[in-house]
């Protein structure tokens, strides 16, 4: 499928859902994809991107943020505290902030700095033992805690359970957002991004339908 078709089902579905048109930032997922087939979509103009792993993106992105001005790279992937601050000096959004001895790291690293990346809180929607994340009923208290810290949290990011429908999941996220005044909402991926619209995401994680499938 070609970003412009991506694109075209986005905005279709601002529409039908009431939102104003380009209110929905869409992150071409381009982890472990060839160089070539990357560069492909930049020189088409897009310019949002997004990694899973910091080592993959620092031989990849700096190279390509010479030869194409404005790239924005987001780490959507868990990050280890001693990658840190790799990835502040890398990435301009993380959205995997999920427990509170990475928060510190960073609010460490914030001050060392003078700057530090928008930032997501990961919440685990699912309580899935196996995946990363606050659990839902610890988000809010969690959202304080990063604030306490003075790190700029945006929004929160979520990866509903596969075997679930993820409306639910993104539903409840939104809810979380709402009830401590976050706007962001990084939700719905190549399968289920137009529900994710649907129900307010501002951001939504796009891979294998613009790349293909993945060389694993």
């Amino acid at each position: 499928m070609s970003l412009e078709e991506i694109t075209a089902r986005i905005r279709k579905a601002e529409a039908e859902a009431g939102r104003a048109l380009g209110a929905t930032e869409l992150i071409a997922v381009s982890k472990r994809q060839p160089d070539e087939v990357v560069e492909a979509v930049l020189a088409q103009g897009h310019r949002v991107f997004g990694e899973n792993q910091v080592q993959e993106a620092a031989g990849k992105w700096p190279d390509f943020r010479e030869k194409y001005n404005g790239a924005e790279v987001h780490l959507l992937g868990p990050l280890q505290t001693n990658k840190a601050r790799q990835a502040m000096e890398l990435f301009e959004v993380i959205h995997s902030l999920d427990r509170p001895k990475l928060a510190k790291t960073l609010a460490r690293l914030a001050q060392e700095l003078g700057q530090c990346p928008k930032l997501f809180v990961q919440v685990n929607t699912g309580e899935e033992e196996q995946k990363a994340g606050v659990l839902p009923g610890d988000a809010d208290d969690f959202v304080a805690e990063c604030r306490a810290l003075d790190l700029p949290v945006v929004g929160l990011m979520c990866l509903p359970p596969v075997e679930e429908e993820p409306s639910l999941h993104f539903a409840l996220l939104a809810k979380i957002a709402e009830r401590n005044g976050l706007d962001g909402l990084s939700m719905g991926m190549s399968g289920d991004f137009e529900r994710a619209v649907a129900l307010g995401a501002t951001h939504v994680r796009v891979g294998s339908a613009i790349f293909g499938a993945r060389d694993y």
